[in-house]
């Protein structure tokens, strides 16, 4: 009994000790996940739970956020989970986005993006798959883009399928590279906005991004009226609606703003310690972690250089062994066309020989019924010389009847000459075509003589040259052991890739150039919004984000926080 006690309390114990839990859900990008947390969780344990999932190594961009009464909040890292302002109805949700965006993609990402992405959809592009009408239920652009040209969907899909086509081969990571460079270039990429008023009361809006605090007027979101970058400010704070913002250069004056609610505060402060912690950060040497990420990186990028190299190869081979397939096939397909052309022609010089044989003997047989009958005319002829009648009467009819049989004979010889004539003409036929069976003979006993052709190959296993080199068996990774000259003929490759790459880049800046300019002549002046007219004055003039920046930037920050008060 006291053994049946202490199991008991030892039971009770164990399930006492088991933790609370509540049911979270992460919507991504591309997915869904659930997770049973601690009711101790803090913020960073679920982003850590969450990013070691998706095997994130560079968490500093990404946030959990989620929304209260229409405003966006993100997840506090040292706050627990549910002591946030968060619905307590299960499962609770967030969303796993980016907080905060590199100021240049190209330099600061180090592992593969997990965006969504079209290339990622769809893959590289194959003919025999993306035929047209692939495209058609997709959301290819916005309608309000739609609408604002002359084209119709399938004009679009027609264009998109055909830069699709011109990009095959394009390494993934290349295109999401270059899908970034064109995003980070727009001016409202990576901006949160918020309305404020300064001390005058004018209503604003105030951008906080990668490069700074920027002003906007509410009805332009595109051209910022004043900038602040980070490196001009040295401290950020706020006291119920009012926003305090202390210049580096402590001569200066403080300037503030007022925003509209507590929590937009709370927000703004939250984007802009991020953001100037990154832009600090990005100007400084890279940290450990940093430095083992981006050799890692480029390790990784060495073994898929191989792999691409390795790939590269085999597709060489298999594309020649198809063609040397297509290529036998073909040979058949003619050698038998020509035997069953060389057959047939035996066919009928065989109908033909026969046809000429029966002909000569029946003109012998017709030459010596003629023969016959010229002795038989000449033996009448004598006849009549020797019982010829003495009477002039009979003498005349004596002579016609000699003359009818002398013309009847010279008539008979020269039939039987002709037919002569011809008998010999179609012996030599006779013999002519006789010889044509036989080259005909000669001719098929030749190509059946080629004997065994080679099998065709199945169009579901080709083969491969029998000096091909072998890379391990089916599904086995390839392993790879770099040596010093590995790592510097890699070095090489990488380098000369990288400015294969640039080349690639510009050219695809030219084709984009090349896009704008076409589809502009079919552009609706009459549906373009305010948006659209400042964007095209501002490409007219040859603008630019950062060169709207820099020349925002080159007066003074006492000038600029000035300027901030009297708008």
């Amino acid at each position: 009994m006291a053994g049946a006690i202490a199991s008991r309390m030892s039971f009770s114990s164990l399930k006492r000790k088991q933790p609370k839990t509540f049911t979270v859900r992460i919507v991504t990008m591309d997915a869904e996940m659930e997770f049973n947390c601690e009711m101790k969780w803090k913020g960073k344990d679920l982003f850590d739970l969450v990013c070691r999932t998706l095997g994130l190594r560079e968490t500093w961009f990404f946030g959990l956020q989620y929304t209260i009464k229409d405003t966006v909040a993100w997840l506090k890292m040292d706050k627990k989970v549910l002591d946030h302002d968060v619905s307590k109805e299960e499962p609770v949700t967030f969303h796993f986005l980016a907080k905060f965006y590199p100021e240049n993609a190209e330099e600061e990402l180090v592992q593969e993006i997990t965006q969504h992405l079209f290339f990622l959809q769809y893959g590289d592009y194959d003919p025999s798959v993306h035929k047209r009408g692939f495209l058609a239920q997709e959301e290819l652009l916005p309608k309000r883009v739609i609408n604002l040209y002359q084209m119709t969907q399938e004009m679009w899909e027609e264009r998109i399928t055909s830069w699709y086509a011109e990009h095959r081969g394009r390494a993934r990571d290349e295109a999401e590279m270059e899908y970034l460079k064109i995003a980070q270039d727009l001016e409202m990429y990576g901006v949160n906005y918020f309305a404020i008023r300064n001390k005058k009361g004018t209503e604003l809006l105030l951008g906080v991004d990668a490069l700074g605090l920027h002003i906007y007027d509410p009805e332009n979101r595109l051209t910022p009226k004043i900038s602040f970058p980070w490196n001009e400010i040295r401290n950020i704070s706020y006291s119920d609606k009012e926003f305090t913002i202390k210049p580096l250069d402590k001569k200066i004056d403080v300037f503030k703003f007022n925003s509209s609610k507590l929590r937009v505060n709370k927000l703004i402060l939250q984007l802009c310690i991020g953001n100037h912690d990154l832009f600090m950060r990005r100007r400084k040497a890279d940290s450990l972690e940093v430095q083992q990420m981006k050799a890692q990186a480029r390790e990784e990028k060495a073994r898929k250089q191989m792999e691409r190299q390795r790939l590269a190869r085999e597709k060489q081979m298999r594309e020649e062994a198809e063609r040397t397939r297509d290529e036998l096939e073909r040979r058949l397909l003619q050698l038998k066309e020509e035997a069953t052309m060389a057959n047939e022609a035996l066919m009928r010089s065989e109908e033909t020989a026969d046809l000429l044989a029966e002909k000569a003997q029946i003109t012998e047989e017709e030459a010596k019924l003629l023969a016959q009958k010229a002795a038989e005319a000449e033996q009448e002829m004598q006849r009549v010389k020797a019982t010829a009648i003495r009477t002039e009467e009979e003498k005349r009819l004596m002579e016609q009847k000699v003359l009818e049989a002398e013309m009847l004979a010279l008539k008979m010889a020269e039939e039987s000459e002709r037919r002569a004539k011809e008998a010999d003409q179609l012996k030599q036929d006779l013999q002519e075509a006789r010889e044509s069976e036989r080259r005909a003979k000669q001719k098929l006993l030749e190509i059946t003589s080629k004997a065994s052709y080679p099998p065709p190959v199945s169009s579901s296993t080709t083969a491969l040259p029998p000096d091909a080199p072998s890379f391990g068996l089916m599904g086995e990774s390839p392993s790879f052991d770099f040596k010093d000259t590995d790592m510097k003929r890699l070095s090489m490759e990488i380098e000369r890739e990288k400015v294969e790459y640039m080349e690639k880049s510009k050219h695809l800046q030219e084709q984009l150039n090349e896009l704008k300019t076409e589809i502009e002549a079919l552009k609706l002046k009459e549906r373009e919004t305010a948006l659209d007219i400042v964007h095209s004055e501002s490409s007219d003039r040859g603008g630019s984000k950062h060169n709207t920046i820099r020349k925002l930037t080159l007066q003074s920050t006492k000038s600029r926080v000035a300027f901030f008060e009297e708008l």
